[in-house]
């Protein structure tokens, strides 16, 4: 039996039945397994996710009585048969068949027939795949062609009109670029550069760090080297570090994060502090402040306070006394498709507003600990008005000791950074 789709097919499995996220069974089952191929696996395994909704419109057109009728088993199987045929390109037609056939034949036997009926009437379908009309149905059509939720699709035609929102469709599915942050308290863009560069990574300049402390990197094994072990770099999406450094903390200012984990933006504003100062970077989960303090101890920063707390609440030692306060917000992720396919698939019935409500909760907590004069930045990375432009708003009109200073909507790009949404306040003296 080929143990690179079994295992594939192990983790669709345990995702369809559990619900899980997709790495955490991925990681564990690949340690299990042990297959031959990770890297193929997870191929398969990502590019099912990627493509499930187009990939169930085919099957529910393909078995006589819906995809409903089909049992968890058969349809991971339909769903890796399919998935090889239209979007493994190493994966000839034949092979992507018959080898999903033999592991249903192994693991389903008796229906390894109907798997067989199915693929070969998909090889038939797709040479005029029966997509919604675009003209009657374009929400409908953009669903399937791109593979989102159609609440996704609904919103941003809302929002964005049909040309946009196919390019952010499109740029959704593409493949992200690799971004690293430098650690300038232990090395410079330009050594690092060089140094990884002779360990084999093609590197470019980052193009929208303020500071210059950003840089493209593309290769496998990065992770891996003593560079990264010996804290010179962290991996960190330029819109993220962007945030940061809208921000703008300055050595020796006192930090508020209140939903830090699992540290990036600390550790960027540490880095900007030149580790001066103290920053408090709180999360509700203990297993996300152990990130944190590990993050912290690798890149050599001592400013970070790390703490468990519900950022829903306030802290009223810290009432007051910060010169910068950061609400990175829990949200519906809509700027981060591309490295976390999952969010596809996910149903928002209420198109994220009682997860704003949430959010404006947050913010206005996270309000308290500005001293007069100080900074306030919210953010998300998500491409949803009633969680940005809206929350923030709310904000303002119900605070009016706090002005807006500058925001920012970034929408994905190929090879630039992720979606992001950012606003700058201040309060006022």
């Amino acid at each position: 039996m080929d143990n690179n789709r079994k295992t594939a097919y192990r983790v669709l499995l345990e995702m369809e039945k559990e619900n899980s996220y997709s790495n955490i069974v991925l990681n564990r089952i690949l340690v299990f397994d042990n297959p031959e191929s990770p890297a193929f696996v997870r191929e398969m395994v990502y590019a099912v996710i990627e493509n499930q909704i187009f990939i169930d419109y085919a099957i529910d057109r393909l078995v006589n009585k819906g995809i409903k009728s089909v049992k968890p088993q058969p349809l991971c199987l339909l769903r890796l048969g399919i998935c090889q045929i239209e979007f493994i390109n190493s994966v000839p037609d034949y092979a992507a068949v018959s080898e999903t056939v033999k592991l249903a034949r192994r693991i389903i036997p008796g229906r390894d027939g109907f798997v067989n009926g199915v693929l070969r009437n998909y090889l038939k379908l797709r040479e005029d795949f029966p997509y919604p009309d675009r003209n009657r149905d374009i929400a409908g059509y953009l669903s399937v062609k791109y593979s989102y939720a159609p609440w996704i699709v609904d919103m941003w035609l809302d929002q964005y009109g049909a040309d946009k929102t196919e390019q952010l469709l499109e740029e959704g599915n593409a493949t992200p670029p690799l971004y690293i942050r430098v650690n300038t308290l232990k090395t410079t863009p330009e050594v690092l550069t060089e140094e990884l560069k002779e360990e084999g990574f093609p590197v470019w300049p980052g193009e929208n760090s303020s500071r210059n402390v950003s840089l493209k990197v593309k290769g496998s094994g990065l992770l891996d080297s003593a560079l990264f072990s010996d804290g010179c770099f962290s991996v960190q999406d330029e819109a993220s570090l962007m945030a940061a450094e809208l921000l703008g903390p300055k050595p020796g200012e006192t930090v508020v994060d209140v939903c830090a984990a699992p540290g990036g933006k600390s550790f960027a504003m540490a880095e900007m502090m030149e580790n001066r100062g103290v920053i408090y970077a709180m999360d509700i989960h203990h297993h996300k402040i152990d990130l944190i303090d590990k993050g912290a101890q690798r890149l050599g920063i001592d400013i970070i306070k790390s703490a468990v707390f519900d950022s829903e609440n306030v802290r009223e030692d810290l009432r007051g006394v910060a010169d910068c306060v950061l609400a990175d917000v829990p949200c519906t992720g809509l700027g981060v498709v591309r490295r976390k396919p999952e969010i596809k698939l996910r149903d928002v019935p209420d198109r994220g507003k009682s997860l704003a409500e949430k959010q404006l909760h947050i913010l206005q907590s996270a309000s308290a600990y500005v001293k007069t004069g100080g900074r306030l930045l919210y953010s998300t990375c998500t491409l949803n008005r009633c969680e940005n432009a809206d929350v923030v708003g709310k904000f303002l009109q119900k605070n009016r000791d706090f002005e807006l200073v500058d925001t920012k909507q970034l929408l994905p790009e190929k090879d630039g950074p992720d979606g992001f949404f950012m606003a700058l306040m201040r309060k006022r003296i």
